[in-house]
């Protein structure tokens, strides 16, 4: 007992300031509706974590996430709490120790989906500093860097050590099944009106949207765990419990984007063991496009002579998925995306600057595309797409390498599977790919890495495709493909603690 204390004591310590949070924010929001002195017994035990095991802190950020609230601490800023100034706190710690250290993982450096990704993070800066709105522009790419900073570059490093990603997978999940517990007891009472089923997973997650989407991320690696030969009897009991919990939660959440997500994870994935290579994919995907845009006129006849509007029964949900004629949800995304074009067409190249859609976007509607939830005012959030948001902000290049980044993990992960000498790897490498698509569908319907709930996992899991691309070894019995030079700088920068 006492060897396991001393060897899972952080990890304990997380666990236990998690449950606190979850009781303190209980009793608190019955008495005076106080949530900051809710943040200060799990910031103290972060930051310790941070310094001492920074892969604790990590977990701990991600057993928390799930349970965090929007807040307005001051005027005009809000956090989640407690998960965003713990991860400003986890940003600051990696930061200093790259400082202090100067060294990174030159294979982690070298790989086109980092590479990719510090393209797209100076190109939101150079948007910022072209931006209409260059205050709101620059505090959306600082976000930007405590997701990015922690859950990617940091993680990475970590998750060169397998179980470890396990391991942050099972402490967002064990977060995500209590609110999914919670969520589904509230939704069993409110069957008869749909509007009250969008809602019922607040305060933890804003709506159907963002928990279905958080619950299709997790569902492919879930399932992969119950049907993993690594694990013992007793884990394969547990992700089955986990894997039936959330399948039960994604059905209940009415979110008709995340099933199809899940549909076209299920698609890709008997595609890639049938052997298709992945350039036929996306070349299938554009002849679907291409077929799409000469018969539009057709097509668009028909989408719009479904009046099915959305409905708590299976059936006319799913049929209320084409329905661009009266359903209020469609119109209105249809509306957003009209919006974002025209601001587009007017900066094309640098865009308006991240994060300045949703203060622009009112003034570029058209009254005819409005839908009953639209405001005259445009005071209702984002583009609603992880593609045309960047168009509209960013400009083409922004597009363009976001596309990029998810083609990018996207064909690593599906290499890694068909070239690890460990089949155990390759299947957790195309398990996490297949997660990660569901937010690539997903995010043509709508955007949430602005979010802490769907940037943590993402990024975390986007890091864990590249850490097992370059540090698992190849059936040729090379590393990373592409990257001979075996030296590294400052290979214990990151993760001081962890152990290969």
């Amino acid at each position: 007992m006492k060897a396991f204390l001393h060897k899972h004591g952080a990890l304990l310590s997380a666990v236990v300031v998690a449950l606190l949070f979850v009781v303190l924010y209980a009793v608190d929001m019955v008495r005076n509706d106080s949530f900051l002195m809710l943040l200060l017994p799990a910031a103290a035990v972060v930051l310790w974590l941070a310094v001492a095991r920074l892969e604790y802190a990590l977990l701990a950020v991600a057993l928390l996430t799930p349970f965090s609230i929007n807040l307005d601490l001051f005027d005009g800023m809000e956090l989640s709490l407690p998960a965003e100034p713990l991860m400003i706190l986890c940003m600051g710690v990696v930061l200093f120790r790259l400082l202090l250290q100067r060294g990174y993982d030159r294979r982690l450096l070298r790989h086109p989906v980092t590479m990719i990704l510090m393209g797209m993070l100076a190109w939101m800066a150079v948007t910022s500093a072209t931006s209409v709105l260059p205050t709101v522009a620059f505090k959306r790419t600082l976000s930007q860097l405590w997701f990015i900073v922690p859950f990617y570059f940091a993680a990475a490093r970590i998750f060169q050590d397998r179980k470890r990603i396990r391991q942050f997978y099972w402490a967002y999940a064990l977060g995500l099944a209590v609110v999914v517990a919670i969520t589904t007891a509230k939704t069993l009472g409110n069957f008869s009106d749909l509007q009250t089923l969008h809602r019922v997973m607040r305060p933890f997650y804003n709506d159907h949207t963002a928990y279905g989407c958080v619950l299709a991320l997790f569902l492919p690696i879930g399932v992969h765990l119950l049907l993993s030969r690594d694990g013992g009897l007793w884990k394969r009991i547990a992700a089955l419990a986990l894997v039936a919990l959330f399948g039960t939660g994604l059905f209940l959440s009415y979110c008709r984007a995340a099933w199809i997500s899940i549909v076209a994870a299920l698609g890709v994935y008997l595609l890639v063991r049938m052997g298709m290579k992945l350039k036929w994919m996306v070349a299938l995907f554009g002849l679907g496009v291409g077929l799409f845009f000469v018969h539009q006129g057709d097509v668009l006849y028909k989408l719009g002579k479904n009046r099915q509007d959305s409905s708590y029964t299976l059936a006319d949900q799913v049929k209320s998925i084409s329905n661009i004629s009266t359903d209020a949800s469609n119109l209105e995304r249809l509306n957003r995306w009209a919006s974002a074009f025209r601001m587009w067409g007017e900066r094309p190249l640098f865009g308006t600057g991240p994060g300045t859609y949703q203060f622009l976007y009112g003034s570029y509607q058209k009254s005819y595309q409005l839908s009953t939830i639209s405001t005259n005012a445009g005071d209702l959030g984002n583009a609603h797409s992880e593609y045309i948001g960047p168009l509209t902000e960013q400009g083409v290049p922004g597009a363009a390498l976001v596309i990029a980044l998810f083609l990018a993990t996207f064909a690593t992960g599906v290499r890694v599977y068909r070239t690890a000498q460990d089949p155990a790897v390759g299947r957790l490498a195309l398990a996490l790919a297949l997660a990660l698509l569901t937010y690539y569908v997903h995010g043509v319907f709508n955007n949430f890495l602005d979010t802490d709930k769907l940037s943590v996992p993402f990024w975390a899991f986007t890091a864990a495709v590249v850490a097992l691309d370059v540090y698992s070894e190849k059936k040729d019995g090379s590393l990373v493909a592409g990257v001979a030079d075996e030296a590294a700088v400052g290979t214990e920068s990151i993760g001081a603690g962890e152990k290969a």
